[in-house]
């Protein structure tokens, strides 16, 4: 039996983490294996806990849900675990900026409070995958404004081969491994093979975190 995915809830509001509580633990391969009331609370949880994703709130007191995603990224922290967490942030807006710096600190995008068990459901599988729940496209557009100066590229990236960089570029554009193959003409397998070069190479975590770094540096595009 393959072993369920362990999910944390952080959410200052009771009523609503027992609510989302109920929908996680209803589906099949996932859960519930912790609830924090504040930022602070939900670092020392997932240290001790070691959940697999955390739905984290934005607007909580104490510590808000930028500044834990923050911490819990930080390299000493994730050094330390034997397996990655991933975050999904929650939100009441639409294309939020404290989702935007969240998703710049770690999170692997974010959801709107209202959003449907279906939808909770498949994002919290996507993200334990290593994807985004947010489109990159969409993406893109969130972390547009995010930079106000852009840092020189680092030597990682310079170590890029010339494939590999035309494929950064597109993955950083929001395309799929599919489309990536469609337009350098190779299979999914081989984008896929890539896509995990670049992202060891630039000590990146996911999908999520090249489109970031490619932001940050001002290479979109390039």
């Amino acid at each position: 039996m393959t072993e369920a995915i362990r999910v944390l809830l952080v959410d200052d509001q009771e009523l609503f983490r027992e609510g989302v509580r109920v929908i996680v633990d209803a589906q099949e391969g996932l859960e519930v294996v912790g609830a924090a009331g504040d930022g602070v609370e939900a670092v020392r949880m997932v240290d001790e806990l070691a959940p697999d994703v955390v739905l984290m709130d934005v607007r909580m007191p104490e510590m808000d849900g930028v500044e834990a995603t923050r911490q819990l990224f930080l390299p000493e922290r994730v050094s330390r675990r034997e397996r990655p967490v991933r975050v999904i942030v929650l939100t009441t807006f639409n294309l939020d900026d404290r989702a935007a710096t969240a998703i710049r600190y770690g999170a692997s995008g974010f959801l709107l409070k209202g959003t449907t068990p279906v939808m909770l459901r498949d994002a919290i599988r996507t993200v334990y995958a290593g994807n985004a729940v947010l489109a990159p496209r969409d993406l893109a557009t969130l972390l547009d404004g995010q930079f106000q100066t852009r840092t020189p590229a680092p030597a990682s990236y310079l170590g890029l081969t010339d494939k590999e960089r035309e494929v950064f570029g597109a993955v950083a554009q929001g395309l799929s491994n599919t489309e990536i193959g469609a337009q350098i003409f190779a299979s999914e397998s081989t984008v896929k093979t890539h896509v995990g070069a670049i992202l060891r190479k630039l000590g990146l975590r996911d999908r999520v975190q090249i489109v970031v770094f490619a932001h940050e540096h001002g290479l979109v595009g390039d």
